[in-house]
């Protein structure tokens, strides 16, 4: 089939100017050159992911990278460390990372232990320090492996049980998408794990990161990696300009979408001028205050023609999306103000007609178990058919740190309610219930028992104020002794 660029416009004197300015903005929004000469495999669910993961791992030779959200100590979890201590033990390099809050609860000590001794090196991204009190907020929300510098993956699945599903007791898997690379774009994988690696402690010898020329082409197949970290906002610019950009459909699929109004806005604009925008969003999810966030946000999509489909089996977890059949984009970022600029996130935009085409073929197939949402009476929303009965769902929590992305919507709900900036729907009323009698309570204990507002208040000031004292103070060592800080101090900071 016959590769065509995103970006293409009929009219013949013009298509290859348009085209390199295209590729030109896209590179630019997104901090990612596009890479030409992979081979890539679209894959579904974990009953695809993870018998390619260990076949990859399995295979290695030279060094195994691994970074993850959640690696839970399951007997998922276990698999996965009994190939990872294997290879270590063989003399393959083995490193993983994995994100303190991502681990919180949900696996061991003794787990990453055993995998330590065995030779695996361990290191657990951003955990609580005295000086940073509120670094908690970025978290490494990547999904990756890397393998020989050969082949590369690049996912929205984290390791644990719930991917896996329970079949026994009648639990089907959580609904979620990956890609296998194959080529020069494995060293952009590679670079990225590097990069979050040296944030905390010494770096990767520079011998050890295969530089793109080392890699040699395995198919025909352009793609981008982007390697999002804080406040850079990398994708969320991408994500813009395919909106802008898209002239025939855009479909999305994300698991905690969080309407952003500049981005609410690119979609709306995209429906009223005729493009074909869908969002696919779970019916049950796993953290269950995103669900009614999200609804809030349902009223002015379907108001534009932007068309809303429920999922209905246990949780849907991917996030992806495709335009016009030649662009797709899949990783860990979610549509929310945390992917696009609070977290380190990792996705591949693939600029293919055969690949995107596949995207649509699974796009549609996901549709078939899902229920549309449509705008009843007086603007109301429903659901456009009766829902048939979920299945029940494995319970975990991809982010905790979403639970904040759903605080700052509930609180410009709240605003709006006492502002009277905009009419409010139905959907939103449960926001500024839960808002109402939540700041009622805070007042009640307030004045019949003060101590138990003034304390935690005071514990916080204290912290933030020790927080600034030590830094201030470090700061002032370095400028005695004539050095700015190292490449570790640094890391630890940006974290």
């Amino acid at each position: 089939m016959k590769k065509k660029p995103f970006f293409q416009r009929p009219s013949p004197g013009t298509n290859t100017t348009l085209r390199i300015l295209a590729e030109q903005a896209f590179s630019r929004a997104a901090g990612a050159p596009l890479i030409p000469g992979n081979e890539v495999r679209l894959l579904k669910d974990a009953s695809e992911n993870y018998p390619a993961w260990i076949e990859a791992m399995e295979s290695a030779e030279k060094s195994i990278h691994f970074e993850n959200y959640i690696f839970r100590d399951d007997d998922t979890g276990e698999l996965f460390a009994r190939v990872l201590k294997d290879k270590a033990r063989q003399g393959v390099k083995v490193r993983l990372i994995y994100d303190w809050m991502g681990a919180l609860g949900r696996t061991s000590r003794r787990f990453w232990e055993q995998l330590a001794s065995a030779g695996v090196e361990v290191r657990c991204f951003n955990p609580p320090r005295l000086r940073h009190p509120l670094s908690w907020v970025s978290r490494d929300h990547r999904k990756m492996i890397a393998v020989d510098g050969c082949v590369g993956f690049v996912t929205g699945l984290c390791v644990g049980r719930m991917w896996v599903g329970c079949p026994e007791r009648g639990i089907p898997p959580w609904r979620d998408t990956g890609i296998m690379v194959k080529g020069p774009a494995v060293s952009d994988i590679e670079r990225s794990f590097a990069d979050v690696w040296a944030t905390m402690g010494p770096a990767l010898p520079e011998d050890e990161v295969p530089g793109r020329g080392s890699i040699h082409p395995e198919g025909d197949v352009t793609l981008r990696v982007v390697a999002s970290i804080p406040n850079t906002a990398g994708l969320f610019r991408l994500d813009q300009l395919i909106a802008a950009a898209a002239r025939h459909s855009l479909w999305l699929t994300d698991a905690y979408f969080i309407g952003f109004t500049p981005y609410v806005q690119a979609l709306q604009a995209a429906a009223m001028d005729g493009v074909d925008v869908r969002l696919l969003v779970p019916g049950t999810t796993d953290i269950p205050i995103v669900r009614a966030v999200t609804r809030a946000g349902y009223q002015p999509l379907l108001e534009a023609g932007v068309r809303i489909f429920e999922w209905n089996g246990p949780m849907l977890h991917a996030k992806t999306a495709v335009a016009d059949s030649r662009w797709a984009r899949i990783g860990s970022s979610n549509l929310n103000l945390l992917s696009w600029i609070g977290n380190y996130e990792l996705d591949v935009a693939v600029e293919d007609e055969e690949f995107a085409l596949a995207m649509e073929r699974m796009y549609l197939e996901d549709l078939a178990n899902s229920t549309e949402i449509e705008l009843g009476r007086q603007h109301a929303v429903l659901p456009a058919a009766k829902r048939p009965p979920r299945a029940r769902m494995i319970r975990g929590k991809d982010s905790m740190g979403r639970a904040g992305v759903g605080v700052l919507r509930a609180g410009r709900v709240v605003e709006a309610a006492i502002s009277n900036r905009r009419e409010l729907g139905p959907a939103e009323s449960k926001i500024m219930l839960a808002a109402g009698v939540t700041l009622l309570a805070l007042a009640l204990v307030a004045v019949f028992w003060p101590r138990l507002v003034a304390v935690p208040f005071a514990v916080l000031g204290a912290w933030l104020a020790l927080a600034l004292l030590t830094g201030a103070y470090s700061a002032w060592a370095r400028r005695d002794r004539g050095r700015s800080p190292g490449p570790h101090e640094r890391g630890e900071e940006r974290s």
